[in-house]
């Protein structure tokens, strides 16, 4: 009896060890060591799923309501839209033409303050800068004569003619008398003319009687126009408008609006028009701007052979700086589709596209068949029905806890 047990043992052992190089036999060696050892013990029940569980089987992600907040997801309802039809092209983010001023000085001077520096904002009519200059001070010297000389002349003038209107004095005093007023006139407004074109303003000569002689030489350089100092061309005590040639002091940008210019291929340029809805985005910013088309060129680019358009956008928030490189849609038609989910609603899975509809108990992964699409919405061809309600946001993080029930499974 003894003998026959160890022989047992033995076939039993050697059974076990076969069964780790066969896997078919472990079935048939379960039930041999069943039946020799007495009954199986009875199954465990299943573990209650706990909230972001999964199951693969069905694809569904079990999620509370909490925490489908706390996850960030968003849902909206399945209904009908629209595909728009565009183009995509390269582009660049430029100054607003319209939008850009350069303070530049054509006078002879030196550059005695600098009011502004790089980056500041200033308004229009504001001192940017401040010079001192000969020719400026000469030019205010002639006025001041001349605009003296002219009151004097006009009182002469006004009495000679009533002394003619009274027949006290000659016709020849009253007519000699009248051209002095004439001639002093006219150099009293040449001299006024100078001022403005060195840059005076009429403020500044009008206060200019009542200034101390000092300040003759001193000419305020005043902002073209409001907007943010970009660019600073000089430093204090350069000297300026040598031999008449205009210097540039400053460039000023308002870039509450920019453009965009875009290079169209021949083959894409008829189907562009003024007016047409322009998606522009760019790697690393999340915000994407809405602008319209305004310019096409008729001409096509000698190197390139594609054509220069313009297309303006908002920038309040300065988050599109020029010459920065974007990547812009042109619409130029829309289809209506019967049903229609945003971008971000749709995820890869097992090879194919998947949407997550919501259930009682947290989302279900549905494959759909996807149509024609643009860079906000896609087709659903099939696999949704109208009305149902899907994970619109963050549906990566639902794909991303399906793969991980799968991976644990």
């Amino acid at each position: 009896m003894i003998g026959r047990l160890s022989v047992l043992a033995v076939a039993l052992v050697t059974g076990i060890a076969l069964a780790s190089f066969f896997p078919e036999l472990s079935q048939r060696l379960r039930a041999i060591v069943a039946l020799s050892s007495g009954p199986a013990p009875q199954a465990q029940e299943p573990a209650e799923h706990k909230p972001g569980a999964t199951d693969d089987q069905q694809g569904v992600v079990k999620l509370d309501a909490d925490a489908i907040e706390a996850a960030g997801i968003e849902v909206a309802a399945v209904e009908a839209g629209t595909i728009g039809h565009r183009v995509v092209v390269p582009g660049m983010i430029v100054p607003h033409a319209d939008r850009i001023a350069q303070v530049s000085v054509r006078l002879p001077a030196m550059v005695t303050e600098l009011q502004k520096r790089l980056g500041d904002r200033v308004d229009k009519g504001e001192i940017v800068a401040v010079l001192e200059s000969r020719e400026v001070a000469d030019a205010k010297s002639e006025y001041l004569a001349a605009r003296l000389t002219n009151d004097l002349q006009q009182d002469l003038f006004d009495r000679e003619k009533a002394l003619w209107d009274k027949r006290v004095s000659s016709e020849q005093q009253w007519l000699r008398a009248r051209n002095s007023a004439a001639n002093a006139k006219m150099r009293f407004d040449t001299s006024r003319q100078k001022l403005f074109a060195l840059g005076v303003t009429a403020q500044e000569v009008a206060a200019l009687p009542d200034q101390p002689e000092t300040s003759l030489r001193r000419q305020e350089v005043l902002a073209p126009m409001s907007g943010r100092i970009v660019e600073r061309k000089v430093e204090l005590g350069a000297i300026v408008g040598r031999d008449n040639l205009e210097t540039e002091l400053f460039v000023i940008a308002d870039l509450d609006r920019v453009w965009v210019e875009l290079a169209i291929s021949p083959e894409d340029a008829p189907l562009v028009r003024n007016g047409q809805t322009v998606s522009v985005a760019a790697r690393g910013i999340t915000e994407k701007a809405e602008g319209m088309v305004i310019f096409i060129s008729p001409m096509l680019d000698k190197n390139t052979h594609s054509a220069r358009v313009v297309a303006e956008i908002d920038n309040n928030a300065g988050v599109w700086r020029p010459g920065s490189f974007v990547t812009a849609a042109i619409a130029f038609g829309e289809q209506s589709v019967p049903l229609a989910v945003p971008v971000g609603a749709v995820q890869t899975m097992d090879g194919g596209p998947v949407a997550f509809v919501r259930t009682a108990e947290g989302f279900q992964r549905r494959q759909v068949v996807l149509g024609q699409s643009d860079d906000r919405a896609i087709e659903v061809v099939s696999g949704l029905h109208l009305g149902e309600t899907i994970a619109v946001t963050n549906t990566f993080l639902l794909k991303a806890e399906m793969l991980k029930g799968t991976a644990e499974d």
